[in-house]
Protein backbone atom coordinates (compact mmCIF):
# COMPACT_ATOMS: atom_id res chain seq x y z
CA UNK A 1 0.00 0.00 0.00
CA UNK A 2 1.29 3.61 -1.13
CA UNK A 3 1.99 5.81 1.83
CA UNK A 4 0.18 9.11 1.46
CA UNK A 5 1.80 12.12 0.68
CA UNK A 6 1.20 15.13 2.51
CA UNK A 7 -0.45 18.42 1.10
CA UNK A 8 1.71 20.96 2.93
CA UNK A 9 0.59 24.42 3.18
CA UNK A 10 3.07 27.32 4.55
CA UNK A 11 2.23 30.64 5.64
CA UNK A 12 4.97 32.61 4.86
CA UNK A 13 6.70 35.71 2.80
CA UNK A 14 8.30 34.52 0.05
CA UNK A 15 10.67 35.72 -2.63
CA UNK A 16 9.95 38.17 -4.64
CA UNK A 17 7.80 39.62 -1.30
CA UNK A 18 10.76 41.43 0.75
CA UNK A 19 8.54 40.86 3.45
CA UNK A 20 10.29 39.53 6.92
CA UNK A 21 11.45 35.81 7.03
CA UNK A 22 10.98 35.71 2.89
CA UNK A 23 14.20 34.15 2.38
CA UNK A 24 14.26 31.47 5.29
CA UNK A 25 10.99 30.79 3.75
CA UNK A 26 13.29 30.38 0.05
CA UNK A 27 15.50 28.00 1.81
CA UNK A 28 13.27 26.44 3.89
CA UNK A 29 10.78 25.58 0.71
CA UNK A 30 13.49 24.46 -1.27
CA UNK A 31 14.71 21.68 1.59
CA UNK A 32 10.95 20.61 1.39
CA UNK A 33 10.41 20.31 -2.18
CA UNK A 34 12.91 17.50 -2.29
CA UNK A 35 11.24 15.04 0.23
CA UNK A 36 9.54 12.41 -1.23
CA UNK A 37 7.01 12.25 2.01
CA UNK A 38 5.57 15.93 0.12
CA UNK A 39 2.67 15.74 -2.65
CA UNK A 40 2.84 19.33 -3.02
CA UNK A 41 3.73 22.60 -1.02
CA UNK A 42 0.84 25.68 -1.44
CA UNK A 43 2.65 28.95 -0.15
CA UNK A 44 -0.32 31.20 1.65
CA UNK A 45 2.09 33.90 0.83
CA UNK A 46 0.98 37.89 1.49
CA UNK A 47 0.10 39.76 -1.79
CA UNK A 48 2.75 41.56 -3.91
CA UNK A 49 2.80 45.69 -4.46
CA UNK A 50 1.23 46.82 -7.62
CA UNK A 51 3.27 45.51 -10.92
CA UNK A 52 5.57 42.85 -9.02
CA UNK A 53 3.91 38.96 -9.27
CA UNK A 54 4.73 35.70 -8.02
CA UNK A 55 5.94 33.98 -10.90
CA UNK A 56 6.41 30.19 -9.85
CA UNK A 57 8.89 28.87 -13.32
CA UNK A 58 11.28 32.01 -12.63
CA UNK A 59 11.16 31.51 -9.12
CA UNK A 60 11.73 27.21 -9.27
CA UNK A 61 14.71 28.18 -11.51
CA UNK A 62 16.18 29.63 -8.78
CA UNK A 63 16.21 27.11 -6.88
CA UNK A 64 19.35 24.86 -7.20
CA UNK A 65 18.96 21.23 -7.86
CA UNK A 66 15.49 21.84 -9.28
CA UNK A 67 15.99 19.91 -11.69
CA UNK A 68 16.38 17.15 -9.91
CA UNK A 69 19.91 17.28 -8.08
CA UNK A 70 20.53 17.11 -4.47
CA UNK A 71 23.13 19.38 -4.48
CA UNK A 72 26.15 16.95 -2.77
CA UNK A 73 26.34 14.51 -6.20
CA UNK A 74 24.23 11.84 -5.98
CA UNK A 75 21.27 10.47 -7.71
CA UNK A 76 18.66 13.14 -9.04
CA UNK A 77 15.23 13.38 -7.03
CA UNK A 78 11.67 14.27 -7.97
CA UNK A 79 10.47 17.69 -6.05
CA UNK A 80 7.13 18.52 -5.08
CA UNK A 81 4.99 21.11 -7.37
CA UNK A 82 5.37 24.51 -5.48
CA UNK A 83 2.03 26.62 -5.85
CA UNK A 84 1.97 30.24 -4.85
CA UNK A 85 -2.24 31.46 -3.32
CA UNK A 86 -1.64 34.90 -2.07
CA UNK A 87 -4.27 35.48 0.23
CA UNK A 88 -3.15 38.20 2.63
CA UNK A 89 -1.68 41.85 2.90
CA UNK A 90 -0.01 43.45 5.35
CA UNK A 91 -1.81 45.38 8.13
CA UNK A 92 -4.95 44.02 7.20
CA UNK A 93 -7.26 43.17 9.96
CA UNK A 94 -9.14 40.39 7.96
CA UNK A 95 -5.87 38.28 7.27
CA UNK A 96 -7.02 35.16 9.76
CA UNK A 97 -10.28 34.91 7.81
CA UNK A 98 -8.93 35.20 4.33
CA UNK A 99 -5.97 32.79 4.99
CA UNK A 100 -8.92 30.15 6.50
CA UNK A 101 -10.54 30.55 3.74
CA UNK A 102 -8.19 29.64 1.29
CA UNK A 103 -6.86 27.04 3.12
CA UNK A 104 -9.90 25.30 2.86
CA UNK A 105 -10.53 26.02 -0.80
CA UNK A 106 -7.09 24.17 -0.71
CA UNK A 107 -7.78 21.69 1.53
CA UNK A 108 -4.59 20.78 2.99
CA UNK A 109 -3.41 18.28 5.53
CA UNK A 110 -1.31 20.65 7.87
CA UNK A 111 -0.37 23.83 7.85
CA UNK A 112 2.61 25.29 8.77
CA UNK A 113 3.27 29.15 9.75
CA UNK A 114 6.61 30.60 9.30
CA UNK A 115 5.90 33.81 11.83
CA UNK A 116 7.34 36.57 14.22
CA UNK A 117 5.78 39.00 15.98
CA UNK A 118 5.68 41.50 13.38
CA UNK A 119 4.44 39.24 10.09
CA UNK A 120 1.13 40.36 9.79
CA UNK A 121 1.56 44.25 10.23
CA UNK A 122 3.53 46.81 12.29
CA UNK A 123 0.49 48.05 13.73
CA UNK A 124 -0.42 46.58 16.95
CA UNK A 125 -4.13 45.62 16.20
CA UNK A 126 -3.30 43.62 12.82
CA UNK A 127 -0.60 42.34 14.15
CA UNK A 128 -2.30 40.79 16.72
CA UNK A 129 -4.85 39.81 15.05
CA UNK A 130 -2.72 37.60 12.36
CA UNK A 131 -0.97 35.81 15.21
CA UNK A 132 -4.47 34.33 16.20
CA UNK A 133 -5.05 32.60 12.41
CA UNK A 134 -2.78 29.24 14.04
CA UNK A 135 -5.58 28.99 16.67
CA UNK A 136 -8.34 29.90 14.04
CA UNK A 137 -7.42 27.31 11.90
CA UNK A 138 -7.41 24.35 14.24
CA UNK A 139 -10.57 25.66 15.64
CA UNK A 140 -11.87 24.92 12.17
CA UNK A 141 -10.53 21.26 12.10
CA UNK A 142 -6.81 22.11 10.16
CA UNK A 143 -3.88 20.71 11.78
CA UNK A 144 -1.46 23.62 12.29
CA UNK A 145 2.41 23.64 13.34
CA UNK A 146 3.68 27.28 14.09
CA UNK A 147 7.27 28.25 13.93
CA UNK A 148 7.38 31.12 16.12
CA UNK A 149 11.05 33.01 15.24
CA UNK A 150 10.95 35.56 18.06
CA UNK A 151 9.04 35.69 21.40
CA UNK A 152 7.75 38.64 23.19
CA UNK A 153 9.92 38.49 26.25
CA UNK A 154 13.41 38.67 24.94
CA UNK A 155 12.06 41.49 22.65
CA UNK A 156 13.51 44.85 23.41
CA UNK A 157 10.56 46.73 22.46
CA UNK A 158 12.29 49.97 21.88
CA UNK A 159 15.07 48.88 19.92
CA UNK A 160 12.68 47.05 17.94
CA UNK A 161 10.69 50.63 17.16
CA UNK A 162 7.51 49.36 18.97
CA UNK A 163 8.14 51.05 22.36
CA UNK A 164 6.96 54.74 22.86
CA UNK A 165 6.66 55.17 27.28
CA UNK A 166 6.45 52.49 30.09
CA UNK A 167 2.66 52.64 30.25
CA UNK A 168 2.57 51.86 26.60
CA UNK A 169 5.60 49.21 26.87
CA UNK A 170 3.29 47.60 29.62
CA UNK A 171 0.50 47.58 27.73
CA UNK A 172 2.25 46.30 24.72
CA UNK A 173 3.71 43.54 27.10
CA UNK A 174 0.25 42.48 28.47
CA UNK A 175 -1.05 42.11 24.82
CA UNK A 176 1.89 39.79 23.93
CA UNK A 177 1.14 37.42 26.87
CA UNK A 178 -2.39 37.07 25.31
CA UNK A 179 -1.51 36.86 21.64
CA UNK A 180 1.15 34.16 22.45
CA UNK A 181 -1.44 32.58 25.00
CA UNK A 182 -3.43 32.14 21.31
CA UNK A 183 -0.46 31.36 19.54
CA UNK A 184 0.25 28.09 21.42
CA UNK A 185 -3.20 27.04 20.69
CA UNK A 186 -1.38 25.75 17.76
CA UNK A 187 -1.42 21.72 17.49
CA UNK A 188 3.01 22.29 17.77
CA UNK A 189 5.09 25.39 17.93
CA UNK A 190 8.26 25.37 17.37
CA UNK A 191 11.11 27.68 18.27
CA UNK A 192 14.33 27.76 17.90
CA UNK A 193 16.27 28.80 20.73
CA UNK A 194 16.15 26.35 23.84
CA UNK A 195 15.36 29.67 26.52
CA UNK A 196 12.55 29.80 24.48
CA UNK A 197 11.35 26.19 25.15
CA UNK A 198 12.39 27.28 29.06
CA UNK A 199 9.97 30.31 29.13
CA UNK A 200 7.06 29.28 27.01
CA UNK A 201 6.74 26.24 29.61
CA UNK A 202 7.21 27.71 32.36
CA UNK A 203 5.33 31.00 32.03
CA UNK A 204 2.50 29.36 29.99
CA UNK A 205 2.38 26.00 30.94
CA UNK A 206 3.00 25.05 27.53
CA UNK A 207 3.11 21.08 26.70
CA UNK A 208 3.46 21.71 23.08
CA UNK A 209 6.37 24.16 22.11
CA UNK A 210 9.08 22.15 20.59
CA UNK A 211 13.04 22.79 19.91
CA UNK A 212 13.23 23.16 15.95
CA UNK A 213 17.00 24.20 14.93
CA UNK A 214 17.34 26.90 12.59
CA UNK A 215 19.47 25.16 10.15
CA UNK A 216 21.75 26.52 7.60
CA UNK A 217 21.11 27.09 3.66
CA UNK A 218 24.23 25.50 3.45
CA UNK A 219 23.13 23.08 -0.19
CA UNK A 220 26.90 22.85 -1.58
CA UNK A 221 29.46 19.85 -0.63
CA UNK A 222 32.40 22.26 -1.91
CA UNK A 223 33.37 24.38 0.75
CA UNK A 224 33.34 28.47 -0.05
CA UNK A 225 36.30 29.98 -1.62
CA UNK A 226 38.35 32.35 1.11
CA UNK A 227 39.72 34.61 -1.62
CA UNK A 228 38.64 38.00 -2.39
CA UNK A 229 37.89 40.15 -5.45
CA UNK A 230 40.62 42.73 -6.61
CA UNK A 231 39.42 46.21 -5.09
CA UNK A 232 38.92 47.68 -2.26
CA UNK A 233 37.91 45.69 0.96
CA UNK A 234 34.23 45.43 1.41
CA UNK A 235 32.76 44.90 4.92
CA UNK A 236 29.23 43.89 4.30
CA UNK A 237 26.23 44.38 6.82
CA UNK A 238 22.88 42.67 5.40
CA UNK A 239 19.25 43.01 6.54
CA UNK A 240 16.07 45.34 7.23
CA UNK A 241 17.24 48.08 9.00
CA UNK A 242 15.86 50.88 11.15
CA UNK A 243 14.74 49.38 14.42
CA UNK A 244 16.95 47.09 16.61
CA UNK A 245 19.47 46.94 13.59
CA UNK A 246 20.61 50.36 12.85
CA UNK A 247 23.74 51.38 10.76
CA UNK A 248 24.71 54.56 12.06
CA UNK A 249 27.20 53.26 14.80
CA UNK A 250 28.41 51.12 11.52
CA UNK A 251 29.28 53.96 9.28
CA UNK A 252 31.24 56.38 12.08
CA UNK A 253 33.35 53.19 13.00
CA UNK A 254 33.80 52.61 8.66
CA UNK A 255 34.84 56.28 8.68
CA UNK A 256 37.52 55.89 11.66
CA UNK A 257 38.78 52.61 10.12
CA UNK A 258 39.16 55.06 7.01
CA UNK A 259 41.64 57.35 8.67
CA UNK A 260 43.69 54.75 10.59
CA UNK A 261 43.89 52.06 7.39
CA UNK A 262 45.99 52.77 4.09
CA UNK A 263 44.02 49.80 2.60
CA UNK A 264 41.01 50.67 0.37
CA UNK A 265 38.09 49.85 1.66
CA UNK A 266 34.24 49.83 0.86
CA UNK A 267 31.14 49.79 3.91
CA UNK A 268 28.22 47.72 1.57
CA UNK A 269 24.44 48.62 3.29
CA UNK A 270 22.96 45.33 1.56
CA UNK A 271 18.73 45.35 2.34
CA UNK A 272 15.88 47.66 2.77
CA UNK A 273 14.01 49.19 5.34
CA UNK A 274 12.62 47.84 7.80
CA UNK A 275 8.28 47.82 7.40
CA UNK A 276 8.66 50.12 11.32
CA UNK A 277 10.87 52.58 9.36
CA UNK A 278 10.17 53.84 6.32
CA UNK A 279 12.56 55.99 4.84
CA UNK A 280 15.25 55.06 7.05
CA UNK A 281 18.30 54.52 4.80
CA UNK A 282 18.03 57.26 2.85
CA UNK A 283 18.12 59.38 5.85
CA UNK A 284 20.89 57.75 6.71
CA UNK A 285 22.59 58.17 3.25
CA UNK A 286 21.35 61.93 3.78
CA UNK A 287 23.52 62.00 7.34
CA UNK A 288 26.57 60.73 6.59
CA UNK A 289 26.79 62.22 2.61
CA UNK A 290 30.40 63.35 3.69
CA UNK A 291 31.53 59.90 4.39
CA UNK A 292 32.75 58.44 1.19
CA UNK A 293 33.06 54.48 0.20
CA UNK A 294 29.01 53.87 1.58
CA UNK A 295 27.27 51.44 -1.26
CA UNK A 296 23.14 51.12 -0.65
CA UNK A 297 22.52 47.81 -2.37
CA UNK A 298 18.38 48.09 -2.01
CA UNK A 299 16.69 44.86 -1.87
CA UNK A 300 19.05 41.94 -2.70
CA UNK A 301 17.51 39.01 -5.20
CA UNK A 302 18.28 35.82 -3.79
CA UNK A 303 20.14 34.88 -6.57
CA UNK A 304 22.53 37.66 -5.65
CA UNK A 305 22.54 36.84 -2.43
CA UNK A 306 26.24 34.67 -3.02
CA UNK A 307 27.73 37.55 -4.55
CA UNK A 308 26.73 39.95 -2.04
CA UNK A 309 28.72 37.80 0.81
CA UNK A 310 30.97 36.37 -1.61
CA UNK A 311 33.09 39.44 -2.46
CA UNK A 312 32.94 40.63 1.47
CA UNK A 313 35.56 40.43 4.36
CA UNK A 314 33.60 40.82 7.06
CA UNK A 315 29.96 40.46 7.77
CA UNK A 316 28.84 42.96 10.47
CA UNK A 317 25.82 42.76 12.88
CA UNK A 318 25.44 46.29 14.51
CA UNK A 319 22.39 45.12 16.29
CA UNK A 320 21.32 46.85 19.81
CA UNK A 321 19.02 43.93 20.69
CA UNK A 322 17.90 40.78 18.90
CA UNK A 323 14.43 38.78 18.42
CA UNK A 324 15.33 35.92 17.91
CA UNK A 325 17.55 33.20 15.74
CA UNK A 326 19.65 35.20 13.40
CA UNK A 327 19.22 33.85 9.12
CA UNK A 328 22.04 36.05 8.45
CA UNK A 329 24.95 34.28 11.10
CA UNK A 330 23.73 31.10 9.49
CA UNK A 331 24.13 32.60 5.68
CA UNK A 332 27.34 34.49 6.22
CA UNK A 333 28.74 30.88 7.47
CA UNK A 334 27.26 28.98 4.81
CA UNK A 335 29.53 31.65 2.82
CA UNK A 336 32.43 31.01 5.09
CA UNK A 337 32.41 34.72 6.19
CA UNK A 338 34.03 36.09 9.59
CA UNK A 339 31.14 38.15 11.39
CA UNK A 340 31.54 41.14 13.80
CA UNK A 341 28.92 40.90 16.43
CA UNK A 342 27.53 42.24 19.96
CA UNK A 343 27.65 40.15 22.56
CA UNK A 344 24.10 40.30 23.30
CA UNK A 345 20.79 38.36 23.71
CA UNK A 346 20.25 35.21 20.99
CA UNK A 347 23.16 35.92 18.70
CA UNK A 348 25.65 35.24 22.46
CA UNK A 349 23.44 32.17 22.45
CA UNK A 350 23.96 31.02 18.84
CA UNK A 351 27.74 31.85 19.01
CA UNK A 352 27.94 29.84 21.89
CA UNK A 353 25.41 26.78 20.92
CA UNK A 354 26.02 25.79 17.31
CA UNK A 355 30.03 26.54 16.90
CA UNK A 356 30.22 29.97 15.73
CA UNK A 357 32.98 32.18 16.25
CA UNK A 358 33.07 36.35 16.15
CA UNK A 359 35.13 39.35 16.61
CA UNK A 360 33.04 41.29 19.56
CA UNK A 361 32.22 44.78 19.82
CA UNK A 362 30.12 46.76 22.71
CA UNK A 363 26.64 48.11 21.30
CA UNK A 364 26.43 51.65 19.73
CA UNK A 365 30.19 52.09 20.69
CA UNK A 366 32.17 53.14 16.98
CA UNK A 367 35.31 52.80 17.97
CA UNK A 368 34.59 49.34 19.69
CA UNK A 369 33.48 48.20 16.40
CA UNK A 370 35.94 49.67 14.51
CA UNK A 371 38.19 47.84 16.49
CA UNK A 372 36.85 44.62 16.15
CA UNK A 373 36.72 45.25 12.15
CA UNK A 374 40.24 45.50 12.22
CA UNK A 375 41.41 42.66 13.60
CA UNK A 376 39.79 40.90 10.67
CA UNK A 377 40.82 43.06 7.74
CA UNK A 378 44.42 43.54 9.35
CA UNK A 379 45.12 39.65 9.47
CA UNK A 380 44.10 37.91 6.34
CA UNK A 381 44.78 34.32 8.21
CA UNK A 382 42.55 34.88 10.78
CA UNK A 383 39.71 36.36 8.80
CA UNK A 384 40.17 32.79 6.84
CA UNK A 385 40.19 30.58 10.15
CA UNK A 386 36.98 32.20 11.40
CA UNK A 387 35.17 32.22 7.89
CA UNK A 388 36.52 28.36 8.13
CA UNK A 389 35.17 27.44 11.46
CA UNK A 390 31.71 29.61 10.67
CA UNK A 391 31.31 27.37 7.76
CA UNK A 392 32.13 24.19 9.48
CA UNK A 393 29.33 25.23 11.68
CA UNK A 394 26.91 25.83 8.52
CA UNK A 395 27.73 23.00 7.83
CA UNK A 396 26.64 20.98 10.92
CA UNK A 397 22.94 20.66 10.86
CA UNK A 398 21.32 22.08 7.53
CA UNK A 399 17.80 22.85 6.19
CA UNK A 400 17.62 19.63 4.59
CA UNK A 401 17.69 17.63 8.37
CA UNK A 402 15.64 20.30 9.71
CA UNK A 403 12.87 19.52 7.34
CA UNK A 404 12.98 16.04 7.86
CA UNK A 405 12.26 16.55 12.17
CA UNK A 406 9.61 18.94 11.32
CA UNK A 407 7.73 15.79 8.95
CA UNK A 408 8.60 13.49 11.60
CA UNK A 409 6.09 15.91 14.09
CA UNK A 410 3.73 16.60 11.21
CA UNK A 411 2.91 12.93 10.92
CA UNK A 412 2.80 11.87 14.26
CA UNK A 413 0.59 15.13 14.76
CA UNK A 414 -1.79 12.99 11.93
CA UNK A 415 -2.11 10.20 13.43
CA UNK A 416 -3.45 11.39 16.28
Amino acid sequence: MQKHKLRIGIVTTYPPGAGSLNEYAFHFVHALEQKQEVAEIILLVDELPPGQRYDQPDLNQLHKGVEGSTGTGEAPVAVAPLRFVPCWRFNSSLNSWRILRAVQQCKLDVVLFNIQFASFGDRKIPAALGLMTPALLRLFGVPTVALLHNIMETVDLKNAGFNYNPLIEKLIRLIGWLVTSIVLRANLVAVTIPKYVEILEKRYGAQNVLLAPHGSFASEAMPPSFDLPQGPLQIMTFGKFGTYKRVETLVEAFHLLQTKHDTALELVIAGTDSPNAPNYLENVAKQYANVPNIRYTGYVREEDVPHIFGEAAAVVFPYTSTTGSSGVLHQAGEYGKAVVLPRIGDLAELISEEGYTGEFFEPNSPQSLADAIGYIIDDPERRIEMGRQNYLAAQGLPLLEVVDWYLLHIESLLKK
